[in-house]
């Protein structure tokens, strides 16, 4: 289940995840053109940063955190603006988000926060659950890549990330990056929703 004491952090003021900028590898594949605006949901959503930068780009944004505290100061952050975003407090793994579906779904080291591989199997379902036909889910994750380090995001390697995400979607980009603020390696992992069924693998005789 998720970290049992997020509000904690929130109220502590402990969030290396918040850098306070839009993450510049969702900057660069909105702005790439690779994605359009429509409706969006952000899990993990924190205190807002990229769901209002989505937003404010013409996207139609719906971001959840498991912290109420975060999502009071999502909407702090709104307050006076005319822009189609909005917060709510949901656990992934506890029911699907409302309001879809979407077209597009993002993460910034949400998915990597489950140790067990039935929750992180759970999420991915969850998230194919609220896709439209074709639409995209970028994650990205902490990597078992570069030095050894006493603090920072989960680290999942490459299979685990796989064995969670390719029953339940295609995955059309698995490559190395990098977390924009501490420099912890990550996954850039985009995914997408399948027309048919992956289909079993076969060997040849």
């Amino acid at each position: 289940m998720p970290h049992p004491s997020w509000n904690e952090s929130y109220a502590s003021g402990q969030l290396p995840w918040d850098t306070g900028q839009p993450e510049p590898l969702l900057v660069e594949f909105v702005t790439s053109g690779a994605v359009m605006p429509g409706p969006a949901l952000e899990i993990g959503a924190g205190t807002g940063t990229n769901a209002i930068w989505m937003a404010e780009r013409g996207f139609d944004v719906f971001g959840v955190d498991v912290s109420p505290l975060a999502v009071e100061r999502a909407y702090a952050k709104m307050e006076g603006r005319d822009l189609r975003c909005r917060f709510a407090a949901l656990d992934i793994l506890a029911a699907p988000p409302p309001g879809g579906p979407f077209q597009f779904v993002f993460d910034r080291g949400c998915f990597h926060v489950f140790d067990e591989p039935h929750e992180r199997q759970r999420f991915a379902a969850q998230v194919a659950a609220v896709l439209t036909p074709g639409g995209f889910w970028l994650s990205l994750i902490g990597s078992t890549e570069g030095p050894s380090r006493e603090v920072g995001p989960p680290r999942r390697s490459a299979r685990e990330v796989t064995l969670a995400i390719e029953p339940a979607l295609e995955i059309v980009e698995l490559r190395s990056a990098e977390f924009h603020g501490h420099g912890a390696k990550a996954w850039f992992c985009l995914s997408r929703q399948r027309a048919m069924a992956a289909q079993p693998s076969t060997h040849h005789d």
